[in-house]
């Protein structure tokens, strides 16, 4: 029996298909609009799709490429797999796919192209350099599947009642009403100063962002928003969430992209939420307050 349909159509770098049984066992017992700031694969909204656990989503990202792809599959998702059906597995027609300027093409070219390029470059990386073009080499695959007809028709269909848009995360700040779910998966701290961050936007994503990052989750809970996010099991992020607001929970996962492959083994990473986990505690405050957000609130 074949992988459940509709799963992630792109391999990410950090990437939370391993994570997801643990995400959803400490998922809100009930919430109005998911919200996912830093979509990447969206292995946790198809995860919540595929169980029926979603009303309503906005699935958001600041990398244009990325929300245009989605949007490319939720509305013209028949003509992206009829150019991916014309593209060969060859490495002289990847840097010459490589090299095409995006932006010149049409919003299903576009889609095709982060797809082929995602499914056969090395790694599946996604990386681009400072001035924001694409550099990933072309990967040793021998039969890399860039053209999953099936699961691209699936996943246009979980996609067409989501709102998808290309904004930067703390502007869900705006859109989350109290009730809603939002899971942050931004991009994780290194877990060493030689190690660097993926470098997914040009300017990529350091202390500061993560840190105006920890701000907008306080002002979400401020706001009775549901918070849940992940990162590296860091003294950062140890200090930048702090009791008086998060719960802070260790969980194991596979070290998913390193060019070392002795050292692709089981790290702790973190689960921060800002209400109660444990399913009984939940319903428990659900019947004597109508509520459970906050954990300050207690």
């Amino acid at each position: 029996m074949g992988n459940p349909v509709p799963r992630p159509f792109l391999k990410w770098a950090g990437g939370k298909t391993q994570l997801a049984d643990a995400i959803l066992e400490r998922m809100p017992v009930s919430f109005n609009t998911y919200h996912e700031p830093f979509v990447g694969s969206g292995a946790i909204f198809f995860r919540l799709y595929r169980d029926r656990k979603i009303r309503h989503a906005i699935l958001s990202d600041i990398n244009a490429e990325l929300i245009d792809t989605y949007l490319a599959i939720r509305d013209h998702v028949l003509e992206v797999i009829s150019i991916l059906e014309q593209y060969p597995h060859d490495k002289a027609f990847y840097y010459e796919i490589r090299e095409k300027d995006p932006w010149t093409m049409s919003l299903p070219e576009r889609a095709a192209r982060m797809i082929y390029l995602n499914k056969t470059g090395y790694n599946g990386l996604y990386r681009v350099n400072r001035q924001g073009k694409f550099n990933v080499p072309f990967g040793k695959y021998k039969s890399p599947k860039y053209l999953d007809r099936e699961n691209l028709i699936a996943v246009s269909q979980a996609l067409q009642d989501v709102d998808l848009l290309c904004v930067s995360f703390e502007t869900v700040v705006e859109r989350a009403k109290m009730g809603d779910w939002v899971y942050f998966d931004p991009p994780y701290v290194p877990l060493s100063q030689t190690a660097n961050f993926t470098s997914y936007q040009p300017n990529g994503f350091g202390v500061q962002e993560q840190a105006k990052l920890r701000d907008v989750c306080v002002e979400l809970t401020r706001n009775g928003v549901f918070v849940t996010l992940s990162n590296s099991d860091t003294r950062l992020i140890r200090d930048l969430y702090f009791p008086e607001y998060f719960l802070t929970d260790e969980v194991l996962a596979n070290r998913a992209i390193n060019c070392n492959g002795a050292k692709r083994g089981k790290i702790t990473e973190l689960l921060i939420t800002n209400y109660p986990v444990e399913r009984a505690i939940q319903l428990q405050l659900l019947e004597t307050r109508g509520t459970y957000l906050i954990h300050s609130a207690s």
